[in-house]
């Protein structure tokens, strides 16, 4: 790992020395130090890392929309900045983006983020220059062409993901380009999946399916990857926001040429199944499983719902060469444990300048997992809905969920082991920072006091505080520390694991066909690793509407829900709910938390509006900062803006 982090600086170092353009960035300079970094194998292996520094930025979720901007978790806008932590994203659900100075700007590479297209252009160097270094062997040089065009198909997918139809940088363009061939065009919908699609599949057959030195190469793309990213872009293309959008119908470049597909077209779905199902083939051929906890000596004996609990929270916080479910995390390690974590013990609620604390979830992300039968809160007919928010103790059934003889509410009791596994929140159990043995009556496992300034984990100041009540446990290992400071154990964010996998092969299925077998076959595999029964047996012994599986529209709801819940906070939720089509839909409500400030549970519990977020019909796609379209008249800005 070493090695990988020398090249990851090396990358960055690369970057910075490339000036900026006053629009797309896409024409090479610092020609005359090329010749040097492909003189031999060792500097080219360098400029083969400098096309992966973006990857490395994505471990800072701040910079990541899917993570910031779902409502899955919310940021006090009257905390100072802490450590210099980047609240754009979080804020852009306040109303403050703008076509003027966008937040989080992949396209220019500005305000919290970083530009695509400046990473474009390096691989384009890359693929340029491959054949100068006469010491390269051909088995090596394919694979470095590979990764560089996965990486190049993948820095498209991001832009096209936030700006819908993007210019298509196939090849850097010369030095002496005119203003003319400079200012390009934006391709359509379908060009730009085409071509995003065409150089995932260049790539897929010349990477390795596997890390064979993960000492030195884990974070390298791989053709289970690849694979698994095809299968998103395309599930992608296939959704309302991108496949016959009536919003969109009409909108054409300066030409008149219309950027956006005239109808809906139902085959997209069965290639997004299609790619869906390869991936999966190819993950399980190479004995990648949804992960189950294997707990070590020093835990001992350990009830069945902590078990579960583990089962679920490791698939996200294990490290990644002992993860049987990781397809592809982010690298370097997940920076943000801190902000997920509550002070549970005197010293660290005495020194809690060490931590801030203040990853908040709001009610209504709590509200999203299900009750203990496997079904909605709101949909199950032997579930005190109406009544969720009066006071209960917690009792001996519920202990290593809810500290015994604790007053909380009533919501907080018979959900499903997802919700303890992914929430702390005022009387839960914290198995971990340092107490692992659950009966250990002299050191007995922690549990979360919120409740006021005089709760360990209440607000102190204005700095370090959770807003609302929730922190998101699932983004702290179990193994980490906060006491007198905070000793983290490291783990890598998942980009896309099998579980996420198996849920968008069956999206695509009930697209294609309606609930069929297959589609209830791999939705309930993830369901039975979280410890429930499977769809149809859940809804039909559960719901007030036993039978909503059977119908496409039913089941789509379901399956968004699922994927909602299974891969809550770990950045996919946003992407899922824009090209649903739902953001709009999940923001039309105020984010809310509970009165932190008080220390009675009567006066605790009372909803207390944080904000009502801001998101309209434009905040789908991102605008164009309004300079580019001035610089460059051939671009058109996005709908609405």
């Amino acid at each position: 790992m070493k090695k990988y982090y020398k090249y990851i600086c090396i990358g960055v170092l690369l970057i910075s020395s490339f000036s900026c353009k006053k629009y797309l960035d896409i024409t090479p300079d610092n020609l005359g130090t090329l010749d040097y970094a492909f003189r031999n194998r060792n500097e080219a292996e360098n400029y083969l890392y400098s096309c992966y520094a973006y990857l490395q930025r994505m471990s800072d979720v701040a910079g990541n929309p899917g993570f910031t901007t779902s409502g899955e978790l919310i940021y006090s806008n009257d905390l100072d900045n802490y450590l210099g932590f980047n609240r754009t994203g979080f804020n852009i659900l306040r109303g403050t983006q703008t076509s003027n100075d966008p937040g989080l700007n992949t396209w220019d590479g500005s305000n919290g983020s970083y530009s695509m297209f400046r990473s474009i252009r390096i691989c384009n160097i890359m693929l340029e220059n491959i054949d100068k270094p006469i010491d390269l062997s051909a088995a090596e040089k394919k694979r470095w062409i590979a990764e560089t065009k996965f990486l190049k198909a993948y820095y498209h997918y991001i832009l096209f993901k936030m700006y819908g139809p993007i210019p298509l940088i196939k090849d850097n363009l010369a030095i002496t380009s005119s203003t003319d061939e400079v200012r390009v065009k934006r391709s359509t919908v379908d060009e730009s999946v085409d071509y995003i699609v065409s150089l995932l599949d260049e790539a897929i057959p010349d990477l390795p399916v596997a890390i064979s030195n993960q000492a030195l190469e884990l974070g390298r793309t791989t053709n289970l990857i690849a694979l698994s990213v095809k299968a998103e872009v395309l599930a992608t293309a296939a959704s309302p926001l991108f496949n016959g959008n009536p919003d969109y119908m009409g909108w054409s470049d300066r030409d008149g040429k219309a950027l956006f597909p005239s109808a809906y077209d139902p085959s997209k779905w069965q290639k997004a199944a299609d790619a869906a199902k390869v991936a999966i083939t190819a993950c399980e051929a190479q004995g990648i499983r949804l992960y189950t906890f294997s707990a070590p000596a020093t835990i001992g004996k350990l009830s069945d719902s902590l078990k579960k609990e583990l089962d679920i929270q490791n698939a996200v916080a294990e490290k990644w060469e002992l993860n049987t479910e990781m397809i592809w995390a982010s690298n370097p390690a997940f920076s943000y444990q801190g902000y997920a974590t509550p002070r549970l013990t005197v010293k660290s609620s005495i020194n809690s300048f060490s931590n801030p604390s203040t990853f908040s979830a709001p009610i209504s992300t709590q509200e999203l997992f299900y009750t203990v039968n496997g079904v909605p809160i709101n949909e199950d007919r032997d579930w005190d809905y109406a009544g969720r928010n009066t006071l209960k103790t917690g009792d001996q059934a519920s202990r290593y969920y809810i500290k015994e003889g604790y007053e909380t509410i009533k919501g907080h009791f018979a959900r499903e082991p997802r919700f303890y596994a992914d929430l702390a929140f005022d009387g839960a159990i914290w198995f971990g920072n340092g107490r692992i043995n659950q009966d250990d009556a002299k050191n007995p496992l922690y549990s979360v006091q919120a409740r006021g300034s005089d709760g360990l984990a209440g607000p102190k100041d204005r700095i370090r505080l959770n807003i609302t009540g929730y922190w998101p446990k699932k983004l702290v290992s179990y193994l980490s520390i906060y006491d007198d400071g905070f000793q983290q154990v490291d783990f890598r964010l998942p980009l896309i694991r099998l579980a996420g996998l198996y849920l968008l092969y069956a999206e695509t299925l009930n697209e294609v066909n309606g609930p069929t077998g297959d589609v209830f076959n791999y939705i309930d595999k993830v369901r039975f690793r979280a410890g429930l029964q499977g769809v149809q047996a859940s809804w039909s012994a559960h719901s007030k509407n036993p039978g909503k599986y059977s119908s496409k529209e039913g089941m789509r709801q379901i399956i968004h829900q699922e994927r909602r819940i299974e891969l809550c906070f770990e950045g996919q939720s946003g992407w899922d709910l824009r090209r649903w089509k739902e953001l709009q839909s999940v923001l039309s409500v105020p984010l809310q938390g509970w009165s932190i400030y008080d220390s009675e549970s009567v006066n605790y519990y009372r909803p207390t509006t944080q904000f009502i977020p801001v998101f309209g019909l434009k905040d789908y796609l991102w605008p164009i900062k309004s300079y580019d379209l001035v610089v460059n008249p051939n671009l058109v800005q996005n709908p609405y803006w």
